[in-house]
């Protein structure tokens, strides 16, 4: 019988690469000790901060096994298993499903628009041939899908999903959702801004940058709104937080919803940073590097100059 999906803090782990791109899968397992010992209730492998999007499938199902193997029934594992393939989404949520993760979090898909009709079949087909609760992740910038309340009500009545991690700016969205389904319907803040409020409303728990950079202080917030309902304390933990998760959240765009960022957690290596010793984030895939990592933006001053020398040559 499936577990219930989970109510807390849900880290989004991050997938270690090697300097020329290949997997390092040895620096994993102390990452996810790392977050477990940091409390956190949950984890999501190949998640936004996990650069499921710069893998293929086979290199997704390596890590996939190998978070599930380490982090060995400890939290409820939520992997993540999106593509924009039904063929290959419900591939990699068999695989998941087979290596005994808890539940799955999975995107609409992305790039060529959808229509409403077309995503929520493919999150029925999924839900066909999977038996685990599936988390819809409700993100309108990164996929160009929004779908409604309406959408997603009539999907959790024909039981195709169990949760939505609701990336959305407006707060209103989780309170709808909620009271519509009795709180039935497990909805995770997807955005830290939102985090605050979201709980407030009743939200089951948070997946966001925070829980994946700063665990321990989401864990504390979690407990303060939704266990121990105290607002007082809750209202001071921000302002010892700031700070440090200014520094590790996400990037804000001028008309656009912020959204966490792999390379913010690079920003943990500033002096005054919360130490974070275990996360492998010394590299990634392209095209998400770092100006300083990229032999192109070394190397542009010494090609121009190279040029100008070839015309002015005789």
């Amino acid at each position: 019988m499936p577990k219930p999906l989970f109510h807390g803090v849900c880290a989004s782990s991050i997938t270690p690469f090697g300097s020329q791109g290949a997997l390092e899968l040895t620096r994993l397992g102390p990452h996810l000790d790392w977050l477990i010992a940091e409390g956190v209730d949950a984890i999501s492998p190949l998640g936004s901060s996990g650069e499921f999007v710069a893998m293929e499938c086979e290199d997704r199902k390596k890590v996939l096994a190998t978070a599930l193997e380490k982090i060995a029934g400890r939290v409820h594992v939520v992997a993540g298993t999106h593509d924009y393939s039904t063929r290959r989404t419900i591939e990699l949520s068999q695989f998941a499903q087979s290596h005994g993760a808890d539940s799955l979090l999975i995107v609409p898909p992305y790039y060529m628009a959808p229509t409403p009709s077309q995503v929520m079949d493919h999150y029925r087909r999924i839900a066909e041939s999977v038996s685990i609760p599936i988390v819809l992740y409700h993100n309108i910038p990164l996929t160009a899908v929004d779908l409604k309340t309406d959408h997603l009500l009539k999907l959790y009545e024909e039981k195709a999903i169990g949760g939505i991690k609701m990336s959305n700016p407006e707060p209103d969205r989780i309170c709808e959702i909620l009271q519509a389904t009795d709180s039935q319907l497990h909805i995770y803040a997807g955005i830290d801004t939102v985090a605050f409020e979201g709980l407030c409303h009743g939200a089951h728990g948070w997946i966001s940058g925070i829980p994946s950079t700063v665990p321990r202080a989401a864990k504390e917030l979690y407990v303060a709104i939704a266990v121990e309902k105290n607002l007082d304390r809750a209202r001071l933990d921000p302002k010892h937080r700031a700070p440090r998760c200014q520094r590790t959240l996400c990037r804000h765009r001028r008309g656009k919803e912020p959204r966490p960022s792999p390379l913010a957690l690079d920003q943990t290596r500033s002096p005054d940073a919360i130490a974070v010793p275990s996360l492998p984030f010394t590299r990634r895939r392209c095209p998400l590097v770092l100006d300083h990592e990229s032999r192109f933006e070394h190397d542009r001053p010494s090609r121009r100059r190279s040029r100008t020398t070839d015309r002015t040559a005789p």
